[in-house]
């Protein structure tokens, strides 16, 4: 009887516990995600630009936030500065060599929650066929029910990224060594 009771005890500790956890798709469809990044144009001012194509997934539970974890692939091709000619150009060899290396990812190795919204992101980041662990501040912004029935959470973050560290080493002036790179996702709950 014992036995019984302590089977059922950890059956019921194993449900509860995948009962709060939930899994997320970042919301691409929808518009509601964005990889950005920013780098200085000859240290007087600054490049923006974006991947338009994008894809990934989330785990978060707020009762158990440091067992969450998070992937993004990135389609590089995707890459968008508001300029065709300078996107074939960092497109190429001279930058992300898209052809060789189509996709950049990231996946998380440890989050650490601080407080209820503030955490430390930690893991691998490949792009240009390059891996490198790196690790960044993320904020919860919010969430909840959305108006279609749903159940959605959100978080932004960005992280500087030294090009060379990626075999990137097009010479862009002394005030353009690194890019900051920003994920702005939203999830759906699966």
């Amino acid at each position: 009887m014992k036995k019984t009771i302590i089977a059922l005890s950890m059956a019921a500790m194993t449900l509860s516990a995948g009962v709060n956890a939930a899994d997320y798709v970042i919301d691409t469809k929808g518009a509601h995600a964005f990889v950005n990044f920013k780098i200085k144009h000859l240290g007087y001012s600054w490049l923006h630009g974006r991947f338009n194509s994008f894809e990934g997934d989330f785990s978060y539970d707020a009762k158990n936030p440091n067992a969450s974890k998070i992937n993004v692939v990135i389609d590089t091709d995707s890459i968008d500065s508001n300029h065709a000619e300078r996107d074939k150009h960092l497109r190429g060899n001279d930058f992300l060599n898209v052809k060789a290396n189509p996709k950049a990812t990231f996946k998380s190795n440890s989050i650490t929650f601080s407080d209820d919204t503030n955490a430390k992101v930690k893991g691998s980041f490949t792009l240009n066929g390059v891996t490198k662990h790196i690790e960044f501040d993320i904020q919860k912004v919010g969430e909840g029910k959305d108006p279609w029935g749903g159940y959605r959470v959100g978080f932004e973050g960005e992280t500087q990224l030294k090009l060379a560290d990626y075999d990137i080493d097009y010479d862009l002036g002394p005030a353009s060594t690194h890019v900051t790179i920003g994920l702005h996702l939203e999830g759906i709950r699966k």
